[in-house]
């Protein structure tokens, strides 16, 4: 059952085909009969049903990364066009899967990404999602089917979320109204598609610099996981089967390679132990983090405390988190080489080893947040300010900053901040939804409803952005201006509207 839920959510990580040494021909990727913005709005409005259920990670620091990560290997890559766009998003699950959407859209859960014990394996599977994204495979698979485009619509984005419900009615409802029967006549059809992505996917790994091995490890660990634990396996290896013929194929491909050695970035075990610290409960999870220091059993003490402190903020001991703040500072300055950021007393100018950019960026995210979990706000501040004089579009240290000023009742300052930076980031709905928490503590509620409106179009709710609109025009607050820039907007949102009636 969750095979074919995940199939008909065009779940296409390493599926169930092996890789063959002559690949098919598949023809023209332009010749799938579905256009680029019709699978756009596809994928966009199954993204309104995933973002709205709570596995949803809106974590923008997991975000940045898998984004990062995402665009390393795309920009090295010949295969993507310069028009397509892709996003990156996480899912919590502890389950091993990923799956891929229509319009470039890609999800990982928590679980593949901690399973992954080494960049290079994380990134095997993003190169192989991407290559479908490039080569066409969802929207072919969606034009050769010939469904209905919004009654398929309606049952990719449900099934999406009853695999990962408790409710196995649910997902058998799913099932029949998918007209699930036409699946297995397809099976043959995505794993040509497979053939062609193993393929692409591995240049695409190559081409980023990273270590082709990844992709073997990975399907070995899994596979001996499944043969041990075979009631148990990972839902990897229950929805994609890996067999000894692909792992070998792949590893004929990659035998006469050079060896590359590629070191994981800190970037990824950062993202790593903050997804462990999340796990089980509370307690557990500083458990877990405990007795691994205490024991010491890990690679990258830095890390190790780095999540820690999270599970730590989780279970609200707070005094111990900033304790272990300190422990991991005094750690950071260390003249040892494990040492990963030099220079940089709390308080002072930041300097950040070049490559760890991105991880002096979260760890101060996590800094201010043990400050203010501590009630030191003024110390939180100055790690806010500071930080992003250095990190000045790091969305985490942005989206706590003004969090922190609301909080602590600095509402103009907060808006002022939030109004400045809208200037140049518009695709933000968590920087609006802060926004219109100002106005609403101001009393403004024209400007309220307005930015709410922008919060409900980023996540492609038209309908309710344009309710939250002529809820504006209704306030008496507003200058001539404002009430037209209101009104235009109202205009554009109906549109959209219409436009959406139309394809149902």
């Amino acid at each position: 059952m969750r095979l074919i839920c995940l199939i008909i959510a065009l779940s296409f990580v390493f599926p169930t085909n092996t890789l063959a040494h002559e690949l098919p021909n598949l023809g023209d990727v332009s010749r799938a009969t579905i256009s680029a913005h019709e699978e756009r709005q596809l994928g966009l409005r199954i993204m309104r049903q995933i973002r709205a259920d709570p596995s949803y990670m809106d974590d923008p620091e997991i975000a940045s990364y898998l984004s990062n990560l995402g665009h390393r290997l795309i920009v090295n890559s010949d295969e993507a066009d310069a028009n397509q766009l892709f996003e990156f998003f996480a899912v919590e699950d502890p389950s091993i899967n990923a799956f891929a959407l229509p319009g470039g859209f890609m999800g990982f859960n928590s679980g593949l990404i901690i399973a992954a014990q080494s960049e290079s394996e994380l990134a095997a599977v993003m190169a192989h999602e991407i290559a479908h994204v490039t080569q066409k495979h969802l929207a072919r698979m969606i034009a050769s089917q010939k469904f209905d485009l919004v009654k398929s619509l309606a049952a990719l984005a449900v099934a999406i979320v009853a695999a990962r419900s408790n409710n196995p009615q649910a997902s058998q409802a799913v099932l029949i109204a998918s007209q699930a029967s036409m699946i297995q006549s397809k099976l043959d059809f995505t794993r040509n598609h497979e053939k062609e992505a193993d393929r692409i996917g591995l240049n695409i790994l190559l081409d980023a610099g990273f270590d082709p091995q990844g992709m073997t490890t990975f399907f070995e660990r899994l596979q001996k996981s499944g043969r041990f634990h075979e009631n148990g396996a990972p839902s990897y290896l229950r929805t994609h089967p890996i067999t000894y013929e692909r792992i070998a194929d792949i590893q004929n491909r990659t035998r006469e390679m050079p060896y590359r050695q590629v070191p994981d970035s800190i970037d990824f075990l950062l993202v790593r132990a903050k997804l462990r610290a999340f796990q089980g409960k509370p307690h557990d999870a500083v458990v877990q983090f405990k007795t691994r220091l205490d024991e010491k059993r890990y690679a990258n003490e830095a890390v190790e405390r780095y999540g820690y402190i999270h599970a730590l903020l989780r279970n609200k001991k707070y005094k111990q988190a900033d304790a272990e703040l300190a422990h991991l500072y005094q750690l950071l300055h260390g003249d040892s080489q494990s040492a990963v950021l030099t220079d940089h007393p709390l308080g002072k100018t930041i300097r950040v080893e070049h490559k760890n950019i991105i991880a002096g960026a979260m760890i101060e995210t996590l800094s201010a947040s043990v400050k203010l979990a501590n009630g030191k706000t003024a110390e939180a501040f100055t790690t806010y300010k500071t930080a992003l004089k250095v990190y000045p579009q790091y969305r985490a240290l942005i989206h706590g900053y003004a969090n922190a000023l609301i909080q602590n009742k600095q509402t103009e300052t907060a808006l002022e901040f939030i109004n400045q930076l809208l200037q140049a980031i518009q695709n933000d709905p968590k920087l609006y939804n802060l926004q219109a928490q100002c106005y609403s503590l101001l009393g403004n509620k024209m400007l309220e409803h307005r930015a709410l409106a922008e919060v409900y179009f980023l996540k492609n709710h038209f309908k309710a952005a344009a309710d939250q609109l002529k809820i504006a025009l209704q306030s008496d607050n507003g200058n001539f201006y404002q009430l037209s820039s209101i009104e235009a907007r109202l205009k554009q949102m109906k549109a959209l509207v219409e436009e959406e009636e139309k394809e149902k």
